[in-house]
């Protein structure tokens, strides 16, 4: 079985999504984990799809087919094993340029991975400022999970890290 990393950009249209579930639906595929948003007017994503070999060129050249849908589809190991832990971390901070890098360079300096990252500019509720707020996911070795939660809190007075493991 094959896992096809399908990383994607369209226009938004209506049945978008229909569309490429047909496609994997045709060729026996199973598709295991998505990330599917609408930004600005266009349709991005990211989906992982579950494909025996004998279907995956078929599927590949179906998808690559469909109008107006730019991707880009690469082949992954499956269920590869890791030693570190995961944990979640929810972050909110005033908003400001930079941010986005500034948490992913502590991550990165502490030896984390970042997994998945998901972040939203919302407005206070009293003050209307702008916040960030994120949501991520960090693979890192336990022993180092409180160095990399202090790393974090230290990067600004308004930063709120809460963790769940």
């Amino acid at each position: 079985m094959n896992h096809l990393i399908i990383s994607f950009i369209s226009p938004d249209r209506p049945g978008l999504v229909d569309t490429l579930s047909n496609a994997v639906s045709q060729h026996q595929g199973n598709w295991q984990t998505s990330s599917l948003h609408h930004l600005s007017g266009y349709f991005a994503g990211v989906i992982e799809i579950a494909v025996s070999a004998e279907q995956t060129s078929d599927l590949i050249d179906k998808i690559q087919s469909i109008k107006d849908f730019k991707c880009q589809i690469e082949t992954a190991n499956a269920n590869q094993t890791t030693t570190h832990a995961d944990i979640v971390i929810e972050l909110t901070a005033n908003d400001r340029s930079g941010i986005v890098q500034e948490i992913s360079s502590v991550i990165h300096n502490q030896g984390g991975n970042l997994l998945k990252l998901v972040s939203s500019h919302d407005s206070a509720p009293h003050s209307g400022q702008e916040l960030f707020k994120a949501k991520a996911t960090i693979s890192v070795a336990e022993n180092t999970v409180d160095d990399l939660i202090n790393a974090l809190e230290s990067l600004a007075d308004d930063l709120m890290v809460d963790i769940s493991r």
